[in-house]
């Protein structure tokens, strides 16, 4: 259903927009105001799943989501339509910072790549159904029933999980909500969000964006003052001690900030420079995910068997390789190279996710596995909201801003000069560059993470970590 959601909002956002009267910056809320939503709240239910269960936490959190997905469907104005999303972006941060650590808790870890693996599968199966289901929703109903698909299948997923997921965790029933913590982190990731939205969306005046960013600033300089002090710490600053986490979030932020915009830039690039349909561009996506299908639940196993850091890493490696060739993409580009460059990122994705989403879950205490993958899916949600500003400003080094913005509002109707198809499809070339740089970058905490001590065949019980 996340999967599903991910995808089937940004391409319908125009249609939405259009139907709700919202101008250019209200627009651009409708994405925004569920990133902050859920952002802000990972790390709180995180450290409330540790409190008193993450399956209760999990549950909750589909029960918000499905109830958030009616009140967005609802939504008669723009401003009802940004509040309603980010209620529904509380509902997402309850279920996106309990998932992985709910199948961490259940399986051992000889067995965790794999039931990562397949987590991932499920994820990547919805994103890739959303890209058509999207096209067909939009070509014969009204856009409400975007968010209509999320309600049958979040009242049955609510239902099943209260049934069949229990508890393996120990609840620190005892523990106090660090709420100075809480206040001061969330002003940190809210200020930080709204400072790179403005920056790269050109909403108002450098002074707005001058301002968020030192309130962000001085928000994180009290959160990490706080943490310090606390005796039962919103997050506890003991788990960035850990190499092979802080290794392996590290890397899974710096390729968020990469690849977070990969699947909105090759629908730019098919839909504006070739002149494909929403519906043509996405079929066209489709082996990506496929390949990712098939490769993650793969490298999940083998990595149990031979550890994180190779797969992880050469998942990154690969991705960079895909990325630099995507810089020459051209109008003329034939749809078999293109088709070459999805299969290799799928592939390069699927190495890198879920070994290293393993790595991260495997490499923590039990008892702080709530708060831990919480911040895992905070940095991941940064890092994706930055992918897309880098994105934009970078291309408006080489196109003016207003240029951007028609081209984008036109959805191709009127990049009929092959002059105005050759620039945007250039200045795409160099936003792929500058994401292959960054993303390189993630090899290095990615290498650096330490080595894990692989599962022996018939081994009874998980082995403790190789000291570093």
């Amino acid at each position: 259903m996340a999967g599903i959601d991910s995808r089937i909002v940004v391409i319908g956002l125009p249609v939405v927009a259009a139907a709700l009267h919202a101008d250019a910056e209200q627009a651009i809320w409708f994405t925004q105001a569920y990133v902050i939503g859920s952002t802000v709240a990972l790390l709180f239910l995180g450290r409330v799943s540790d409190m008193v269960g993450r399956v209760k936490i999990y549950n909750f959190g589909f029960a918000i989501f499905t109830v958030g997905s009616l009140i967005t469907s609802l939504s008669p104005t723009p401003d009802f339509f940004i509040a309603a999303r980010i209620f529904q972006g509380l509902g997402s941060a309850a279920l996106f910072s309990n998932s992985a650590a709910v199948i961490t808790d259940a399986f051992p870890r000889g067995e965790l790549g794999n039931a990562l693996g397949i987590n991932s599968v499920a994820f990547r199966a919805g994103s890739m159904f959303g890209l058509t289901l999207s096209g067909l929703i939009l070509a014969y109903f009204d856009w409400r029933y975007l968010f209509y698909v999320n309600i049958p299948v979040g009242i049955f997923g609510t239902i099943w999980a209260r049934r069949r997921l229990h508890e393996q965790s120990k609840p620190e029933r005892s523990s106090k909500m660090d709420w100075p913590g809480f206040g001061t982190f969330a002003a940190f990731i809210a200020f930080l969000l709204l400072a790179l939205t403005y920056a790269a969306y050109g909403i108002g005046d450098s002074s707005y964006v001058a301002a968020f960013s030192l309130v962000s600033l001085v928000s994180l300089a009290l959160f990490v003052r706080v943490e310090q002090r606390h005796p039962q710490p919103l997050l506890d600053l003991s788990l960035l001690r850990i190499r092979e986490y802080t290794g392996a979030v590290s890397a899974q932020l710096i390729n968020a900030m990469a690849w977070g915009a990969f699947i909105l830039l090759i629908s730019l690039y098919l839909q504006l420079v070739q002149g494909l349909s929403p519906l043509q561009a996405g079929i066209e996506i489709i082996p990506f995910d496929l390949t990712m299908l098939f490769v993650a639940p793969l490298s999940g196993r083998l990595s149990d068997r031979f550890g994180t850091r190779p797969f992880a890493t050469a998942g990154l490696a690969v991705i960079s390789v895909t990325l630099f060739l995507m810089s020459g993409l051209t109008p003329n580009t034939s749809y078999s190279f293109l088709l070459v460059l999805l299969l290799l990122g799928g592939a390069g994705m699927g190495l890198f996710t879920s070994p290293n989403m393993s790595s991260v879950m495997g490499s923590v205490p039990a008892q702080r596995r709530g708060v831990a993958s919480a911040l895992r899916a905070t940095f991941f949600n940064v890092g994706f909201t930055l992918s897309f500003n880098i994105v934009i400003l970078v291309l408006t080094f080489y196109l003016p801003y207003s240029l951007i913005t028609q081209i984008i509002a036109s959805q191709g109707s009127n990049i009929t000069i092959q002059t105005n198809k050759a620039l945007f499809s250039s200045a795409l070339d160099n936003v792929f560059l500058v994401l292959t740089a960054i993303n390189t970058v993630a090899i290095v905490p990615s290498l650096l993470r330490g080595k894990r001590m692989p599962i022996e065949e018939g081994e009874p019980s998980p082995r403790p970590l190789e000291p570093e």
